[in-house]
């Protein structure tokens, strides 16, 4: 990313504004490097706006910052509806910061296909972690974005790490779509399992747990604790059968209790374990350093849906293409190259 260019070219009132709004992301950028939550939380709404002037004023901001953040674990974590996300979170996140870690927790919600509206109550689900001083949480709808993480949660993860957070977790929505997005945005996969949820081998995405850096069976406590166990062994058992993430390391399979905290120290001291050994090679920033990458894709996708949404020519003439294909008047694909004709493709 690279700063904004000085607008020499604008008319003065023109320039006076522009040159206030940088002196504002000036302060603005201050305040998040001593940690003020109303700053990150307006940084963050900032970054997460689809208006055009306010997607420039993020990018400086974050070019500024950017040199700030980089140094927390970023983990993801994923697991189907009902497995205990939040609740894990909660206790995972407040265990972190009994031992002196500043905790931010990125809780995407799923957004309504047809409303765009989301719920956004990670707060509430997150009883502990919303009144701790050293955690932080951003509830983000997740806009129809694959795998469930928010399309502009990567800049938010870079805007929590310049407030001086030094772990991310981001919780992704679990409904089963492709959850590669979340491994391009973090260092260690966590997948959290369920027992007793039938067949567990055969209620799992193979590609899921190709992708995990550790499995936690989740819910082991009370008469749940033999079923998670036997839960457990079955995981390992399967995961003989699959090719490591890396010769580096294989996938454990841990049993924990969200409600508890019982298996928590365990689950992160692996989570440790396996920074240190990537670290030590060089493998983290060289992850990091892909994902990047990867990341410009994205932003460029994100800018030809923008074009999609507000272009006026394109708005217009959208609706009777579709309206064309659905009435079977013309082919899918002529509408297609009708369309990226449009966007200069």
């Amino acid at each position: 990313m690279t700063l904004l260019s000085p607008k020499a070219s604008l008319p003065l009132s023109a320039r006076s504004c522009y040159q206030r709004s940088m002196v504002d992301l000036s302060a603005l950028g201050d305040a998040i490097l001593k940690g003020e939550r109303a700053a990150l939380a307006r940084a963050i709404t900032l970054a997460e706006s689809r208006r055009a002037d306010h997607r420039e004023q993020a990018q400086a901001l974050l070019s500024r910052l950017l040199p700030h953040t980089g140094k927390a674990i970023r983990v993801g974590i994923t697991g189907v509806p009902g497995v205990g996300k939040s609740t894990t979170i909660d206790a995972l996140g407040s265990y972190l910061t009994r031992q002196g870690h500043k905790v931010a927790v990125l809780a995407v919600d799923p957004s309504s296909t047809r409303s765009g509206g989301s719920i956004l109550g990670d707060k509430t689900r997150m009883a502990q972690l919303a009144v701790d001083p050293n955690a932080y949480i951003r509830p983000s709808p997740s806009s129809g974005t694959l795998g469930g993480v928010a399309a502009k949660t990567r800049e938010t993860m870079l805007l929590c790490e310049a407030a001086g957070f030094d772990v991310i977790l981001v919780e992704t929505v679990g409904v089963g779509q492709s959850e590669t997005a979340v491994t391009d945005l973090t260092d260690f996969f966590l997948v959290l399992m369920l027992p007793n949820a039938g067949d567990e081998l055969q209620g799992i995405k193979k590609g899921i747990i190709e992708l995990a850096d550790m499995l936690a069976v989740n819910k082991a406590d009370g008469d749940g604790a033999t079923a998670a166990r036997a839960a457990a062994a079955q995981y390992k058992a399967a995961l003989h059968i699959l090719a490591p993430t890396s010769p580096l390391w294989s996938t454990p399979v841990v049993t924990i209790s969200g409600l508890t905290g019982a298996g928590l120290d365990a689950l992160w001291a692996k989570i440790e374990e396996h920074r240190a050994r990537f670290e030590a090679k060089g493998l983290i920033a060289e992850k990091r350093r892909r994902q990047d990458v990867k990341w410009i894709w994205a932003m460029v996708q994100d800018r030809l849906q923008a074009k999609l949404r507000h272009d006026p020519a394109l708005k217009a003439r959208t609706p009777k293409l579709e309206a064309a294909v659905a009435a079977g008047e013309m082919a899918p694909t002529a509408a297609a190259d009708e369309i990226a004709k449009a966007l200069g493709l």
